[in-house]
């Protein structure tokens, strides 16, 4: 159920979507607990910055592509179970978070595609990779344009980037909504 104060990002208009945590294209090599179905919600304070975003994307004939958005609790839970039982403990090391602001609703996974047809734009590696190519600079050429094209309009609405994960972005937002558990239903 949709928590008080959340948007359905699948109201906001040409937004693509490939939740890969609600399907086994993720690093886990399976579905995440909470994502019984793909979805994509945000804080009403992100969606509103989101909403924006995509205007100034549609005029460049571009939209966004969601890979993951508010997070349930138990989904990075999941994910922090699992570097442990595979001896990837480095991925705490400014990958994998034992807490986020995913849970929060202000955080939001994203890369470019064409507005008109969907298709994903090179960013120049996968998401939900890590690695140096993953790094905001850790691009070239086109992949590397995408990247700061992305970032750029981001950014000009209130975003946050990461500089270790090309698609992470995060709205501050004060006061901090509260971490929340809601699966995707």
């Amino acid at each position: 159920m949709l928590p008080d104060d959340f948007v359905d990002l699948a109201t906001l208009p040409a937004l693509r979507f490939a939740i890969g945590y609600a399907t086994p294209s993720n690093f886990t090599g399976a579905p995440l607990p909470g994502y019984d179905t793909a979805g994509a919600w945000l804080h009403r304070s992100a969606a509103d910055a989101l909403a924006r975003v995509l205007e100034r994307l549609a005029r460049e004939r571009l939209t966004l592509v969601v890979y993951d958005a508010y997070r349930p609790l138990r989904a990075t839970e999941a994910m922090v179970a699992w570097c442990a039982a595979h001896g990837r403990e480095d991925l705490f090391d400014g990958w994998i978070g034992r807490t986020s602001r995913h849970h929060h609703g202000v955080a939001i996974d994203v890369g470019l595609a064409w507005r008109e047809s969907g298709a994903p734009l090179p960013m120049g590696g996968a998401w939900d990779a890590f690695g140096p190519e993953s790094h905001f600079e850790g691009a070239v050429g086109a992949a590397r344009a995408n990247r700061r094209a992305l970032r750029a309009a981001m950014v000009a609405e209130g975003f946050a980037p990461y500089w270790r994960e090309w698609w992470h972005f995060e709205r501050p937002t004060t006061p901090l909504p509260p971490a929340r558990d809601a699966p995707y239903r």
